[in-house]
């Protein structure tokens, strides 16, 4: 269904800004295909979260090209890239970093770890003890790193990209709902089409290797500077009081829902709001529509949601009832 268009005139500014913004969804996403086929729609829900500045939880089954997404986006965005594969043993250091003793210069060296990269994949989060996750979490919500007694930034372009299984819970802790809150998107990846499965397999017989990116061709379409051009473009987006509103009445009908015994909080419509402002610029609008926030809904607030016991005793899913949620609030017009 195609909802009222609120749109007023915007400025010159604002025009250019929106176009240089669309102007990169339509290279990243022209570059990336090259490696992925399909997960249009995964795409560019973490472009919108690149451009939104939050971060991105990717779930779904093993082999469903979500560590190859990242790997080809980091590419396509001229960004520096890192992976940590998390496992149970895995320490705050291996991934702050930490002092080494320096035989040639007999002093302590601090050496940087991984979260020091513009976009780090997290792959398998969950697998990690809470420790770990911890460290990991300051990093995401302060945007820097306590270490040695030193307040380290982080890139201006830090983003996580985090994966999880959402079928093994062997030798898994769950994400406690506190870091969950700190992720702007949650993107299911699921199976590809059956015609972009049969096209997988050609490309996989013609020679592809996912480990090659650059022999797949998958060149940059954006400079880091062009990227950081698009986020401050935000603030060129219009959005109309009664959409603003209507943000917010999205977001406090979770709170009042009898099927959710934890609903969404402040920060949850603040991530709405500016990731349907990043939607709005890389569609090519200065303008945000109800359409945007709807569309947004489920992958910004579907995992801050805990359902009560009535909900899950009946089957349902936070998909499934923050469906109904959205569906009982009217759209401005």
């Amino acid at each position: 269904m195609t909802l009222p268009t609120i749109a007023p005139h915007p400025s010159t500014a604002a025009s250019n800004a929106v176009a240089a913004a669309h102007a990169i969804r339509e290279g990243v996403l022209s570059e990336v295909r090259k490696a992925v086929v399909g997960q249009d729609e995964p795409l560019e829900l973490m472009l919108v979260g690149l451009i939104a500045g939050g971060h991105v939880l990717l779930e779904g089954v093993p082999g469903v090209a979500k560590t190859l997404m990242a790997k080809a986006l980091a590419r396509s965005v001229s960004s520096d890239f890192k992976r940590i594969q998390f496992t149970p043993d895995l320490m705050p250091a291996d991934i702050l970093g930490t002092s080494i003793f320096d035989l040639k210069s007999q002093s302590f060296v601090l050496v940087r770890g991984p979260i020091f990269t513009d976009l780090l994949l997290a792959d398998e989060i969950n697998r990690a003890p809470a420790k770990t996750q911890s460290a990991l979490l300051e990093a995401m919500q302060e945007r820097a790193v306590s270490l040695e007694g030193r307040n380290m930034p982080l890139s201006p372009l830090f983003t996580v990209f985090a994966t999880q299984n959402p079928v093994e819970s062997e030798g898994t802790y769950p994400l406690p709902e506190a870091q969950l809150d700190r992720f702007l998107l949650k993107i299911d990846v699921g199976y590809p089409a059956p015609e972009e499965e049969d096209a997988i397999l050609a490309s996989v017989h013609r020679g592809f290797d996912s480990g090659d990116l650059t022999r797949a061709g998958v060149g940059a379409a954006v400079t880091k500077e062009g990227l950081l051009a698009a986020r401050a473009a935000l603030n060129e987006v219009t959005v109309e009081p009664p959409v603003l509103s209507y943000v917010r009445k999205l977001v406090a009908a979770t709170r009042t829902s009898s099927r959710i015994r934890l609903g969404a909080g402040p920060r949850a419509g603040v991530h709405l709001l500016l990731a349907s402002k990043a939607l709005a610029a890389l569609r090519g609008r200065g303008f945000v529509t109800p359409d945007d926030v709807r569309f947004l809904a489920a992958p910004v607030l579907k995992h801050r949601l805990l359902l009560s016991p009535d909900a899950e005793l009946d089957g349902a899913t936070p998909s499934d009832v923050l469906r109904e949620v959205v569906q009982s609030i009217e759209v401005p017009r």
